[in-house]
């Protein structure tokens, strides 16, 4: 019945199209750049690469677009949508919640968009999976620190991306041969695509479903999502991320991910004869493993 009601409102939709009355470029011609060939024949593979720790809105999140994406007219649903991990034993994703893998990287159906969400450290398998998989899909895709998966794999040397802004300078100097990109929601280069934190995977999530099917399949999908974001159309939305904020004596900054924390009970470390507060005890001992790159770092955002 659910499927019902939601092809009929997808239907209703395609005829009256509001979100192109309310859109600000609703009434602008485009060109699709970088546009995506969907297959004559079958669903696209997506597979969702997940393992401990996985932050649910980066998956879950483009695992919705994807699900409510409708094609008028067509029977079979354009996108095929599953888990994979290193094994199929259950895993704990954040917050506690529980989900057993579909298939593990050894028998994984071969995909065309793979989804990295932010999760705990890959193993050596888990970055070769990428590599050979990467070889053969239309996207590669990380959300929010999903990226520190992907760049591990080699695979975004030379290339540009993002990240969390809270994750930008671990990022930078981790990867000094990727070029970071500060304030984008999301960035394309070549068929890898990376998301900045969180919510920013819906948005990479449409604009992949807009490169396949075009603006208004995009644009009528968020709208049954009730999803008003629009970063999906404006690559550079994220801004407001661009820069750090500016410590002051009064609201310290943690200089490894940038986030306020309360002086009064942060771990501290003094530095040439500055003292740095931080949001956790991991963050101090990072930080004091090599202070000299942090405070360059927060200096040059």
């Amino acid at each position: 019945m659910a499927a019902i009601v939601f092809s009929l409102v997808s239907e209703v939709f395609a005829e009256s199209d509001p979100g192109a009355a309310t859109a600000p470029d609703a009434n602008k011609p485009s060109a699709l750049a970088n546009p995506l060939k969907p297959p004559t024949q079958g669903s696209i593979p997506v597979a969702f690469l997940i393992s401990e720790g996985a932050v649910i809105i980066d998956f879950c999140g483009p695992w919705e677009v994807f699900r409510d994406v409708n094609i008028p007219g067509r029977q079979d649903h354009p996108f095929r949508l599953y888990t994979v991990a290193e094994t199929t034993a259950p895993i704990r994703a954040g917050g506690g919640m529980k989900i057993v893998p579909d298939y593990t990287i050894a028998n994984a159906p071969a995909p065309k968009v793979i989804v990295i969400p932010a999760q705990s450290e890959p193993s050596a398998a888990v970055l070769e999976w990428i590599r050979k998989s990467t070889k053969n899909t239309d996207v590669t895709m990380s959300v929010c620190t999903g990226a520190f998966v992907l760049a591990k794999t080699g695979l975004l040397s030379g290339k540009a991306a993002t990240t969390f802004h809270a994750a930008f300078a671990p990022f930078a100097m981790q990867f000094p041969d990727i070029h970071l990109k500060r304030g984008a929601r999301f960035v394309e280069d070549g068929n890898l695509a990376s998301a900045g934190g969180l919510s920013s995977g819906i948005d990479l999530a449409l604009r992949v479903v807009e490169r396949y099917f075009g603006r208004e399949t995009a644009r009528s999908t968020a709208y049954n999502m009730e999803y008003q974001g629009q970063g999906w159309m404006n690559p550079d939305s994220n801004q407001i991320y661009a820069s750090a904020p500016a410590p002051t004596a009064e609201h310290p900054v943690c200089p490894v991910c940038g986030m306020d924390v309360d002086p009064a009970t942060a771990p501290k470390s003094v530095f040439k004869d500055k003292t740095y507060y931080f949001c956790s005890q991991d963050d101090k001992e990072t930080f004091d493993a090599a202070p000299d790159k942090f405070v360059n770092a927060t200096q040059k955002r």
